[in-house]
């Protein structure tokens, strides 16, 4: 069964930095479309950072460019997000999921259960 499962959420400082995992398995992530999505209190979920299957193709929401990269190790079925410079807006559920086809959209088909990143001092 196709699963994904989020990890490296926490409390920070602002300024500081977090790794966030998504961890793949039941499928071959390379052939999939990874996307990090983020939904804060009482906000709509967002797309944050995505790459495509064969990690050529990366995209930022305009508010984490130069502060979060996105990367991926196919070897461990397995899509990081490292965030730095974290600011207190940052504070959300991260989700991420995956799609065969789609691309960084709310409409892909699978998706984690989430990891918490609170940024506060």
């Amino acid at each position: 069964q196709l699963q994904l499962v989020e990890s490296g959420g926490g409390l920070v400082q602002p300024g500081g930095s977090l790794r966030l995992s998504c961890a793949a398995s039941g499928f071959t992530s390379n052939y999939y479309n990874i996307g990090w999505f983020r939904q804060a209190p009482g906000k709509e979920r967002e797309e944050v950072s995505c790459i495509s299957g064969h990690g050529l193709g990366i995209y930022y929401v305009d508010s984490v460019r130069g502060r979060f990269t996105i990367s991926r190790d196919n070897a461990k079925n397995t899509v990081y997000l490292q965030m730095n410079n974290l600011k207190p807006e940052d504070t959300a559920n991260y989700f991420c999921a995956a799609d065969s086809a789609l691309y960084c959209s709310l409409a892909m088909r699978y998706w984690g259960g989430g990891t918490l990143v609170t940024v506060s001092s």
